[in-house]
């Protein structure tokens, strides 16, 4: 069993990591297959995003399986996911991407940093899900927003353990990377079907060799995407520079309240001395 992290409310067990792998393949192939496929095959590739979401759910049910079976998951910690995922999906109301700005995503680094990799991913996949249904942001891209949201979380709680002031500016810098990287990634679901409406030299060729997809790829996201995410990303960053320190303190203090992993003890000798004292 890999060594727990401080404060890590969802211990990583060996069933964690097949199930978090299994997973992360499932999303890597989902959003890079147009990449390695023919151009005969990518017609019948692109029907297959509707059969994404309960492959998805049906994962996510396994990591849950996982985690209390393994005994590292109880209703407290339930309860503290289901909060946090409400709460994140009152920001994606709030702001439901206007401009690209969108407060949601220091929720997820910040509850991601805390609550482990694999309540991190829990924590994304649920909080996106969460606002879509409440912003009525339920379709085909659904899925491929819930394993996106999922990694940002999960990655916050992969980086270093470090001091608090350097957590605070690495934390900060990774709150931009992961607004520009959510947006470069939620891209590919749909830039293979654009055809002729995309803009020149930047669509999907399948006949082409990947140096050229890739370069297609850049060209599109910085003429298309980038303006959008670029405020993602910093507004995310500025949240977390601004932030960081009550936010982490707060969660961290609620889970070591709660003694998620402290298991029940009984003192033999008071339980002893207080029967006697009913007795005598």
């Amino acid at each position: 069993m890999s060594p727990r992290r401080r404060d890590e409310l969802l211990v990583w067990r060996w069933s964690s990591t097949v199930t978090m792998t299994l997973m992360t393949i499932v999303g890597f192939l989902s959003f890079t297959w147009p990449f390695f496929v023919s151009s005969e095959s990518t017609l019948a590739t692109s029907n297959d995003a509707p059969w994404l979401f309960p492959v998805l759910v049906g994962l996510l049910c396994l990591v849950l399986v996982a985690q209390l079976s393994g005994g590292t998951m109880d209703a407290k910690s339930v309860a503290v996911l289901g909060v946090l995922a409400a709460m994140g999906g009152a920001l994606r109301v709030l702001s439901a991407g206007t401009a690209g700005l969108e407060p949601l995503f220091f929720l997820l680094v910040l509850g991601g940093r805390v609550l482990g990799r694999a309540g991190g991913f829990l924590l994304g996949a649920f909080a996106i899900t969460t606002g879509a249904f409440l912003t009525s942001g339920v379709g085909p891209w659904l899925p491929f927003q819930m394993f996106a949201a999922g990694w940002v979380g999960m990655g916050a709680a992969m980086l270093p353990a470090v001091r608090p002031r350097l957590e605070r500016w690495m934390l900060t810098a990774y709150g931009l990377v992961a607004g520009l990287a959510y947006g470069a990634i939620m891209n590919l679901w749909f830039w293979p079907f654009l055809g002729s409406s995309a803009p020149s030299g930047a669509g999907f060729a399948a006949t082409a060799s990947l140096a050229t997809q890739l370069q297609h790829y850049a060209v599109f996201y910085g003429l298309t995407s980038l303006g959008w995410d670029l405020p993602r990303g910093v507004l995310t960053a500025v949240l977390v520079l601004l932030a960081c320190h009550p936010v982490l303190a707060a969660l961290r203090r609620a889970l070591r309240r709660a003694a998620f992993d402290a298991a029940p003890t009984f003192d033999v000798r008071t339980s002893r001395g207080t029967s006697e004292d009913f007795v005598g």
